[in-house]
């Protein structure tokens, strides 16, 4: 069932890859999706989809600097709006507004951190048509060195609020972002001790087994960076063959925060 993206939730997440048949074939093992390429006229795009339904994208690299890297697409019903918002908030344009066939209308930006973002305004393409399952989009989480900046930018961008919940037993504080009566997305701070961990929108994919698919992908190539528990479920923070980061997550049915 397709799912409905309130206005400021996440709703669509593609990876630009340095090696396009590398990435199709360690999504493919790991989550079972199949890849669909979507013709010339797609510039080489193509969607990954999971039991049929269209689930996440794929595409070649386009900025040297960021080599492989997900996206998190933010939905808005008026692109050029946000883009403006963008600008006047201290954000930077990175691809203003343009149409993408008749699937919709993105842009591309950057945070006052220099954290990449993207909006999408839906035409033919809606979202994520599953969420929630096995190799599916569970949760997008900013990590960022001004987590009060970050509530500000993207309250006036997005149209979110923001509502901090207790992250651990020291008094850390986790940020939730919400729209339409529910928590889609969260921030945290970037620390010191995360060394050399830039400051990014990180993706989580529900898994039915952690310790099965962080497995599976380190045979794959991937490098795991953490295996942990949490009071929102176990996950593990791993980085594909071409240099992508992402995460993987049992979410805890019981947690609410």
């Amino acid at each position: 069932m397709a799912e409905t993206y309130q206005p400021g939730a996440p709703m669509w997440v593609d990876i630009g890859s340095t090696d396009v048949p590398g990435a199709i074939a360690f999504y493919g093992g790991l989550f079972g999706w199949e890849a669909e390429d979507l013709g010339p006229d797609a510039g080489g795009y193509l969607l990954f989809r999971q039991k049929g339904k269209q689930v996440a994208g794929l595409g070649p690299a386009t900025d040297p600097d960021r080599g492989t890297s997900w996206a998190t697409y933010f939905a808005t019903d008026d692109v050029d709006e946000t883009t403006a918002r963008v600008e006047a908030n201290g954000g930077k344009v990175i691809v203003p507004p343009m149409d993408v066939m008749d699937q919709g209308r993105m842009a591309v930006y950057t945070d006052p951190a220099g954290v990449f973002f993207s909006a999408w305004q839906p035409g033919v393409h809606k979202g994520a048509e599953l969420a929630g399952e096995h190799g599916t989009l569970g949760w997008a989480e900013l990590l960022t060195p001004d987590v009060a900046g970050a509530k500000t930018f993207y309250s006036a961008v997005l149209g979110v609020s923001t509502r901090d919940v207790p992250m651990n037993d020291q008094g850390a504080l986790y940020t939730l972002l919400e729209t339409g009566g529910s928590s889609v997305a969260g921030a945290m701070p970037l620390t010191p001790d995360m060394g050399d961990t830039r400051p990014a929108w990180n993706i989580y994919f529900v898994v039915d087994d952690v310790d099965v698919s962080a497995d599976r992908a380190v045979e794959l190539g991937a490098t795991e960076l953490v295996r942990m528990d949490s009071e929102a479920g176990r996950l593990a923070w791993l980085i594909d063959p071409q240099g992508g980061g992402f995460c993987v997550i049992k979410p805890n049915p019981d947690y609410a925060p």
